[in-house]
């Protein structure tokens, strides 16, 4: 088995073998990111929570001064930057790319996931954007097929970007359903 670029000389290599049933066609497919502004909008996303969980937990301190409380609040904002060192990393997991029949989307760093959707089974595409997504130019474009398990999101995607893949894979999906 060879070693893939960025390994060190003898280490094993562990689920990356050139038949890896998550990485499809590597020499033949295009790989494209999402935007690097989706890790400051999850960033924001996540200390408004911890601002909020850490509020809680200090009110009850407040109340109730025991050790407990601010026990909570140490773990809750060790996971916190626990969290937001991960959340890096899984944004730059987040990939897709456009084939001839199907759109491949993967992410995931601890179980990586691999969707592939075939055009002609898309029953509609869906591009949302919170306010957070929209103050940072965001969208996520959102497949629906037939099959619940099978919708595939792609987040992180500037607005221009969510618009051309929205309408190229409406007529794509338009197109090969024809067939069937």
């Amino acid at each position: 088995m060879t070693e893939p670029s960025g390994s060190l000389p003898g280490a094993p290599t562990v689920g990356l073998s050139p038949g890896d049933a998550l990485e499809p066609w590597p020499d033949t497919v295009e790989w494209r990111p999402v935007s690097r502004n989706l890790i400051t909008v999850e960033l924001i996303s996540r200390a408004a929570w911890v601002v909020v969980v850490l509020g809680g937990l200090g009110a009850g301190w407040a109340f109730h001064r025991h050790w407990a409380w601010t026990a909570a609040m140490a773990a809750v904002a060790v996971l916190a930057i626990w969290r937001s060192i991960v959340t890096v990393r899984a944004v730059k997991a987040w990939g897709y790319a456009e084939r001839d029949n199907d759109l491949l989307v993967r992410h995931g760093l601890v179980v990586r996931r691999l969707s592939i959707v075939p055009y002609a089974r898309m029953q509609f595409v869906d591009v949302t954007a919170g306010p957070l997504e929209r103050a940072f130019h965001l969208a996520t474009v959102q497949l629906h097929t037939a099959a619940a398990a099978s919708d595939a999101k792609i987040p992180g995607l500037p607005p221009e970007e969510a618009a051309r893949l929205r309408d190229r894979l409406t007529a794509l999906g338009e197109d090969r359903a024809e067939g069937l």
